[in-house]
């Protein structure tokens, strides 16, 4: 193979990047410029309108957000990695959002937290790919840093991105996560993939509050995903019924979209369900102590979320379900909770139970 960085002009190479990728357990790669003009127009609307809620970290950093050489000097290249995350079928998760008592919890979170994971893999995957092309710059990102995945991902041909604002995969669906290498090589790119959504509209005729609201655009101050997990404070009265038992993310749009009837399961088994989130109750998860939220969500993606937020969430959910003695009871003891933002939405929910 050529040691010269200007440009690798053989396209084996790209075949040698998937086929240690694959050895990697990652189920994809592709490789794309640095090129990010419509994305750009398309953040920038998004912004203007404030879709992106309390997430302020979408509008800092914009610049390297769109222009990734800004991000790293000298960068030519992207290679955009799918990992997938489907750990149980999605009728054994549809089913819990009809048992009001049963906690929903987003697939992806069911599991280890992959982002070391996948940042690891990723790292083994650029210092390999040195040994085909010699030594390059690069630096690896699994959301860590103001990226585009989804934008690169399409143009690097991993899927399009659907009217949910998901990238789907005509062969795998939408159940896997992103991540990429930047780097000063002159790659070859892969072809983008075409939008195959056609007329469908299931996944905005799905989502519980309307957050979808027109084909590909999403306000997230509407989403469940946003609301259970980003949004800090106070979740808005208005939306609270339609959140359900739903207390991590949401999969709604994903369950219903046809190209997940390709879905594979992942294979890792780190991402397998851990028996104290599947199945769970949520009068259960609500007795859970601090020290106990910390216990049973060590390396798992929700830790990030806090004790404090997973109580007003769980607190929502009881709302939301069938009165019972139980549910009262679990609701009165929070009560005395020393948190306001706890206090003040189970004092919403028992209101929702005692009229």
């Amino acid at each position: 193979m050529p040691k010269d960085k200007t440009f690798i002009d053989s396209y084996d190479i790209i075949q040698q990047i998937q086929n240690i990728a694959t050895n990697l357990g990652l189920q994809q790669i592709g490789i794309t410029d640095i090129e990010l003009q419509n994305a750009a127009i398309q953040l920038t609307e998004w912004l203007e309108h404030g879709w992106h809620g309390q997430m302020q970290f979408m509008a800092r950093h914009y610049q390297m957000r769109s222009h990734p050489a800004e991000l790293l000097p000298g960068t030519k290249s992207i290679i955009s990695a799918q990992l997938n995350y489907l750990s149980l079928p999605i009728l054994t998760q549809t089913t819990k959002l009809t048992d009001p008592n049963t906690a929903y919890i987003a697939n992806y979170a069911l599991g280890r937290d992959y982002h070391r994971l996948f940042r690891k893999r990723l790292q083994q995957l650029a210092k390999q790919i040195i040994n085909l092309t010699g030594p390059f710059k690069y630096r690896v990102y699994v959301d860590s840093a103001p990226v585009m995945e989804k934008p690169l991902a399409a143009k690097a041909g991993l899927g399009w991105i659907g009217k949910h604002t998901n990238l789907v995969n005509r062969n795998t669906g939408s159940w896997f996560f992103l991540g990429e290498i930047y780097t000063d090589l002159s790659l070859p790119t892969t072809m983008p993939a075409s939008n195959h959504c056609g007329s469908c509209q299931t996944c905005i005729a799905a989502c519980p509050t309307g957050a979808i609201i027109a084909p590909y655009k999403l306000d997230a101050r509407r989403c469940i995903a946003y609301l259970t997990i980003e949004e800090p404070g106070v979740i808005p009265i208005t939306l609270r019924s339609y959140i359900g038992n739903r207390i991590f993310g949401c999969d709604d749009c994903q369950h219903v979209c046809p190209w997940n009837r390709f879905a594979a399961f992942t294979t890792e088994p780190d991402f397998k369900p851990r028996s104290a989130l599947h199945p769970a109750q949520l009068i259960d998860l609500f007795a859970w102590s601090e020290a106990e939220f910390l216990k049973y969500t060590e390396g798992s993606a929700i830790r990030r979320l806090g004790w404090i937020r997973w109580l007003r969430n769980i607190a929502i959910a009881l709302g939301n379900a069938p009165p019972t003695p139980e549910i009262i009871a679990a609701l009165q003891r929070r009560l005395i909770h020393p948190n306001a933002l706890v206090q003040h939405h189970v004092e919403w929910a028992l209101a929702q139970h005692i009229r």
